[in-house]
């Protein structure tokens, strides 16, 4: 299959769709198209999450601030996957998960001539690259002379840093709930009860019920980060935090 992921909101996805409909006949599979506006880190983040729940696939995924400019446009190999973007860091998170050692992952800059559009090249450039990928494939791409090896704009999530039993961590992202996903792992409220959030004690809990409506929560995501919520309510407005600030945790005080 064919995966597509962007922050183009709609319609501009369905033009995306049309090409790659026009030259393969395989399963074209959304991911999202309300990816972070802009935001390159915050949608690596969640690419990282969701895609490796796929089988194997073509996943084509645009957030691009920078469409128009000199930067490239990449084929990322990924053991049996296979990414498609801007050469932004974007993909590289994903790319790693899905290959699982850095070793795995390979990346090809591909050849591009005169665009319709330079403000539409989810359309005009990714599309057409990413049907040439699911129809050709790498190799013959790059004997034909449309790819050719590089070494990618890489980008990496920051870690949270832990100083006298307090981490140091950022807001990576604030899904639609207003929950907020940090960079501070987990294990980090192993067995405490509370833990203050940049000066505000609140409780540690496995599930939003085990605190009253409109009433602050510190938990554990399905992806293995601490967040910090509202049980009915938006944790970025009770915590008073939006992406990339950051956050002060002091489990167990």
């Amino acid at each position: 299959m064919i995966t597509l992921a962007s922050d183009f909101g709609s319609p501009y996805p369905a033009a995306m769709r049309g090409v790659l409909a026009c030259k393969t006949n395989t399963r074209l599979h959304d991911v999202a198209h309300d990816l972070p506006r802009q935001d390159v880190r915050g949608s690596a983040f969640w690419l990282r999450f969701v895609l490796p729940e796929f089988p194997p696939a073509v996943h084509l995924a645009v957030v691009d601030p920078g469409v128009g400019t000199d930067r490239d446009a990449v084929v990322v190999v990924a053991g049996d996957h296979v990414l498609v973007g801007p050469d932004n860091g974007l993909l590289l998170p994903a790319a790693r998960a899905l290959a699982n050692d850095q070793e795995s992952v390979r990346a090809h800059a591909a050849r591009v001539t005169d665009p319709v559009s330079e403000t539409f090249h989810g359309r005009d450039v990714f599309a057409p690259l990413t049907a040439a990928v699911h129809e050709d494939g790498v190799v013959a791409l790059r004997e034909s002379g449309r790819l050719a090896p590089t070494d990618p704009v890489d980008l990496r999530l920051p870690d949270a840093t832990r100083d006298n039993g307090a981490w140091h961590g950022q807001v990576l992202v604030v899904d639609d709930f207003g929950n907020t996903v940090t960079n501070v792992p987990g294990a980090a409220i192993d067995g405490v009860d509370r833990a203050w959030v940049n000066g505000m004690s609140t409780p540690t809990v496995r599930t939003f019920a085990e605190v009253s409506p409109g009433e602050r929560l510190v938990t554990v995501g399905s992806h293995g980060y601490v967040e910090c919520d509202v049980n009915r309510g938006r944790g970025d407005e009770a915590f008073g935090v939006a992406a990339g600030d950051t956050v002060v945790l002091h489990p167990g005080r």
